[in-house]
C-alpha cells in the first residue's frame, strides 16, 4: 500500500510540476501578447487602418490587373494553340482520306486485274476442255 502511496505522491508531483511550468509559459505569452496588441490612441489608429486601407485598395488594383493580363495571355494562348490542333486534324483528316482513296484505288485495280487473270484461266482451261473434246471426237470418228 505504501507503494501506491509513493507512486501517487510522484504522479501529484509530476502533474503539479506540468501546472506550474504551464502557467509560467502562459503567463509570459500572455503578457507578450497584450504588449504587442496594445491598442493605440484614437487618431493613430485611425491613420493606421486608413493607411492599411490604401495599401490594401492598391494591392487589390495591382493584384486584379495582374489577373486581367495573364487570364488574357491564356486565353489567348489557348485560342492559338486550338486553332494549331484544329489545323493538324484538319490536315490529318484530309491525308488520311487521300490514303483511303489511294487504297481503294489500288484495290479496285488490283482487284480489276485478278479478274482479268481468272477470267483468262478460266477461258484458257475450258479451251483446254475444248480441244480435248474436239481431240478424242476426232479419234473416236476415225476409229
Amino acid at each position: 500500500m505504501s507503494n501506491n502511496n509513493n507512486n501517487n505522491n510522484n504522479n501529484q508531483n509530476i502533474d503539479s510540476k506540468d501546472f506550474m511550468i504551464g502557467a509560467l509559459v502562459g503567463g509570459m505569452l500572455g503578457a507578450a501578447a497584450a504588449l504587442l496588441l496594445a491598442p493605440k490612441p484614437g487618431k493613430e489608429l485611425r491613420s493606421d487602418l486608413n493607411e492599411q486601407a490604401v495599401y490594401l485598395k492598391d494591392k487589390s488594383t495591382e493584384i486584379s490587373q495582374i489577373a486581367r493580363e495573364k487570364s488574357s495571355n491564356i486565353v489567348k494562348t489557348v485560342s492559338e494553340q486550338s486553332n494549331q490542333v484544329a489545323t493538324k486534324v484538319k490536315d490529318l483528316t484530309s491525308n488520311l482520306r487521300k490514303d483511303i482513296d489511294k487504297w481503294r484505288a489500288k484495290e479496285e485495280e488490283n482487284a480489276s486485274e485478278l479478274y482479268g487473270e481468272i477470267t483468262d484461266d478460266i477461258e484458257d482451261e475450258m479451251q483446254k476442255d475444248y480441244d480435248d473434246v474436239r481431240e478424242q471426237e476426232l479419234v473416236e470418228q476415225k476409229y
